[in-house]
């Protein structure tokens, strides 16, 4: 694909190209890296676009409250997480099946985003109220760029997916995952408390949909909860099958998750620069999802037999 698009077109392989697919990908990327504790743990998590938004949203109405950069931020993080602790244990405990679940999550938090908001954007700017000094902070971390050439979106991206890299593969916790998605009752044999996995795993997601969120807020910086993340999910999980990570659980690694993202991201850019409308994109990315979720009933299928 990429070496099509190289020969299509003159701009895809420039520097500046690559780095602008690096940018749009990172957040779709930062909650590809939850999205693979959830599916590996044999759950799904459809709200994340909505907590994008909420979170997002939030953060930048107290900013313009002239609230301080980081309790601003840390209170668009906890908003995550606390939807991720909620979505985990109606998951686990409830008994719901989590497609159920983050299905409504998905309604309820939009809705909250809605009326919070009053359906209003949200702008972050010195003329909504926004402290200067605080301003120019937050709108770094969104629109800044590392030694004056990385954008900072690409910058937490590489941070979050190598240590999201690092848990899933070397640590205990990693390892736990992976068990309670293989098989639940082999994990609880072991001893592993499998509740405890699946709602970490949630949580996880739900606090890397809310840094994905405050860094959209902070690029624009501005958002509209009707809008904002709408529809997100589809590419977040779309990325994370493409990468390799099973629908079923047990599945799935952190360089995969990073190869799927960047296949979707390179996709779509190619797409533009190819001049394909944007109606025909999402027919393509739809195309492109369903083939990868083929692949993967059809490998887990293969293996059973």
């Amino acid at each position: 694909m990429c070496v099509l698009l190289a020969i299509t077109t003159d701009a895809f392989l420039s520097a500046r190209n690559l780095l602008n697919v690096g940018r749009q990908v990172s957040l779709i990327g930062i909650m590809a890296v939850g999205m693979t504790f959830v599916l590996i743990s044999g759950e799904i998590d459809l709200s994340v676009g909505s907590i994008y938004a909420l979170s997002g949203l939030v953060t930048g109405m107290l900013l313009v409250q002239q609230w301080t950069l980081i309790p601003a931020i840390a209170v668009g993080l906890l908003i995550g997480v606390a939807i991720g602790v909620v979505n985990g244990v109606l998951s686990t405990y409830g008994k719901l099946p989590s497609f159920i679940t983050t299905l409504g999550s998905l309604s309820i938090v939009r809705g909250l985003a809605l009326i919070i908001t009053d359906g209003q954007p949200v702008t972050v700017n010195a003329r909504q109220g926004a402290l200067p000094d605080v301003l120019n902070q937050f709108t770094f971390i969104g629109q800044g760029y590392l030694f004056g050439q990385i954008p900072m979106q690409l910058v937490f991206f590489i941070v979050i997916a190598l240590i999201g890299g690092f848990i899933l593969a070397k640590t205990t916790f990693g390892f736990r995952v992976y068990a309670v998605g293989g098989s639940q009752k082999a994990a609880r044999v072991s001893g592993i408390k499998v509740f405890t996995v699946k709602i970490w795993a949630f949580i996880i997601m739900g606090l890397l949909a809310a840094v994905a969120g405050i860094l959209s807020m902070a690029f624009l910086p501005s958002g509209q909860a009707g809008r904002t993340g709408l529809g997100l999910e589809l590419d977040v999980i779309a990325a994370t099958i493409v990468g390799g990570a099973s629908l079923s659980g047990g599945e799935g690694t952190m360089l995969g998750t990073i190869l799927g993202v960047l296949i979707i991201g390179v996709l779509r850019n190619g797409l533009v620069l190819l001049g394909i409308s944007a109606f025909a994109q999402e027919l393509i990315i739809g195309v492109v999802i369903i083939l990868a979720v083929a692949i993967d009933k059809w490998t887990v299928s293969r293996h059973a037999a």
